[in-house]
């Protein structure tokens, strides 16, 4: 248990008894959800992790084979919950993570009561019939820049990324989190996420969920959210009124209301 705990670097608070397990995104740590965890405090069991290569997850348990999927960041994310013997575990999950929460609510479905989807995407590239916001050749050249120069990408993406130019002090700290992440891993999960293709999964998934989408959000626009919310069985969509990648950052208030509305809910409605 310590093992699994140490190598996400678990925290847990919190007076209540129902657990809220939150998951940070793309290059991120838990310390992402800072503005809204403390509105939860009072009545929930908060536990928060750092994704492996991020944070002050331990590297050491680090192998490409292993991580070869966001499968594999879902099983870590079971692994928590069977190592703090926790059940009916509401999963909020931001961005990249939003559907590795998916992914593990549907190996362990009895694990999880609720999910909250936030900015999330199945599918970054568009399709036939899809629009995922990029070109194929945008997310080539995205990995590419990437590759060539992770330190200037991190910089160059994160005004992309955050949104909100108004406020250039949460870009600064998306990229200062971006630098202090173990560069061959978030080479490796970028390209997990950015190529994945997780919407065959989405109508596999049977736990009540809600979808938040942000205003004029770059990364996972709203038609990604009006898909999601079409394809996942027993689900909410909330379009926010905030713009940008990040709400939990840049707009907590608006971020926290809509989860509380949404547990308060005993029925999903459709």
């Amino acid at each position: 248990m310590e093992d699994v705990l140490k190598r996400n670097n678990v925290t847990a608070k919190g007076k209540g008894e129902t657990p809220i397990l939150f998951a940070h995104g793309y290059g991120c740590d838990q310390n992402m959800w800072r503005f809204v965890t403390p509105a939860f405090e009072e009545n929930y069991k908060i536990i928060l992790l750092d994704q492996m290569g991020f944070g002050k997850s331990d590297v050491s348990a680090y192998t490409a084979q292993k991580y070869d999927s966001l499968q594999a960041y879902a099983d870590d994310i079971l692994e928590v919950a069977n190592a703090l013997n926790i059940k009916d575990i509401i999963f909020v999950g931001h961005s990249v993570s939003a559907i590795v929460g998916v992914l593990a609510a549907i190996t362990a479905p009895h694990l999880f009561q609720k999910l909250i989807l936030i900015a999330p995407s199945p599918r970054y590239i568009n399709d036939t019939d899809y629009s995922g916001g990029f070109a194929q050749e945008d997310i080539n050249n995205l990995l590419e820049s990437l590759d060539s120069d992770y330190l200037a990408w991190s910089v160059a993406m994160a005004p992309v990324i955050m949104g909100n130019a108004e406020k250039p002090e949460w870009s600064e700290e998306l990229a200062a989190s971006f630098c202090r992440s173990n560069e061959e891993i978030a080479r490796n999960f970028a390209r997990l996420t950015f190529l994945s293709d997780n919407r065959a999964d989405l109508k596999k998934l049977q736990v009540p969920s809600l979808i938040l989408q942000c205003q004029n959000d770059v990364i996972a626009p709203l038609e990604v959210g009006n898909y999601m919310k079409q394809s996942i069985a027993n689900s909410n969509l909330v379009i926010l009124n905030a713009t940008g990648h990040c709400p939990n950052l840049s707009a907590p208030e608006e971020t926290i209301e809509a989860i509380k509305n949404f547990l308060s809910t005993e029925k999903v409605l459709y």
